[in-house]
C-alpha cells in the first residue's frame, strides 16, 4: 500500500493525480474545418521532476531570483493510471478500439511479477481504504506530455491525492530506468558439432581419429622403450 496526501499543494507536483485529463491525440483541417481527436484519461500522475516543476512555478509567479522565463516548462510528463482488473482483462484501452494482452490468460506467475513491481513496464498502485481508487496500475510505454497552461487551469477542479515522496521516488527511478533500457540484438547460435554441415562433420571425425592413433603410436613407443631398459637391466 502507498501513503498519499489528500490536500494539494499551491503549484503543480510530482506525484500528483489528476483526473479526467484530456491529451489531444490530433488536430487536422479540411475545408476550413478543424477537427480535435482527444482522449479523456480518467486518472494520470504527474512524472516531471519536482524541482523542475518548482522552478516552473516560481518562473509564472514572478519569483525575484529570476530575470527571465528560462525556467518554464514547455510541458509536464504523465502517465496514464488504469483499473488495475482492467489491465488484467485487457480492456482498459477497449473503448479506443484497441485489444491489449489479457495477463490473467498468462497465468499466475506474471500477475504477480506485475503487482510485486517486477514488470519493468507497469507500476503497482493500492490506495489506502479512505482514497476512492480502486488498485491501478501506471503503464510507463504509455507516458505522454501535457500543455502547463492546461494543467494550471483545470488543477484545482481536478486534483484527487498526491503520492507522497518516498512513494512517488519509486515511480521516478522505475519510469527512468524503463526509459533507459538498452535493446540487444539477437546473437546467432555458433556452430556446434550438431548442426555443422556433414562434410565438417566428417572432416572433424578424421581429425579426431588421427589424434587418437597418434596416442596410442606415442603410448606403444613408450612401452617399447620401456621393456627395452628392463632387459639390459637383466642382462
Amino acid at each position: 500500500m502507498i501513503d498519499v496526501e489528500i490536500k494539494p499543494h499551491n503549484r503543480i507536483s510530482q506525484g500528483d493525480i489528476y483526473k479526467n485529463i484530456e491529451w489531444v491525440k490530433s488536430l487536422t483541417e479540411n475545408k476550413g474545418i478543424i477537427n480535435i481527436d482527444k482522449i479523456v484519461f480518467p486518472r494520470v500522475i504527474i512524472l516531471s521532476q519536482d524541482c523542475d516543476l518548482d522552478w516552473d512555478s516560481k518562473s509564472r509567479n514572478g519569483n525575484s531570483e529570476l530575470k527571465n522565463t528560462d525556467k518554464h516548462l514547455l510541458s509536464v510528463l504523465a502517465a496514464p493510471i488504469y483499473n488495475a482488473d482492467h489491465v488484467f482483462q485487457g480492456e482498459h484501452l477497449s473503448k479506443l478500439g484497441q485489444t491489449m494482452n489479457r495477463i490473467e490468460d498468462q497465468g499466475r506467475t506474471h500477475k504477480t511479477i506485475l503487482v510485486n513491481n517486477k514488470n519493468p513496464r507497469y507500476h503497482y498502485l493500492e490506495f489506502p481504504p479512505d482514497i476512492p481508487i480502486p488498485d491501478s496500475i501506471i503503464d510507463f510505454k504509455h507516458y505522454f506530455s501535457l500543455n502547463v497552461e492546461y494543467l494550471l487551469e483545470v488543477r484545482k477542479i481536478n486534483f484527487v491525492c498526491k503520492i507522497s515522496e518516498l512513494f512517488r521516488e519509486d515511480i521516478s527511478q522505475r519510469f527512468a530506468s524503463f526509459l533507459s533500457r538498452i535493446g540487444l540484438p539477437e546473437i546467432k547460435q555458433l556452430p556446434t558439432s550438431a548442426n555443422l554441415p556433414e562434410t565438417k562433420r566428417k572432416s572433424k571425425k578424421k581429425v579426431k581419429k588421427a589424434k587418437k592413433k597418434a596416442k596410442k603410436k606415442k603410448a606403444k613407443k613408450k612401452k617399447k622403450v620401456k621393456t627395452k631398459k628392463r632387459a639390459k637391466k637383466n642382462n
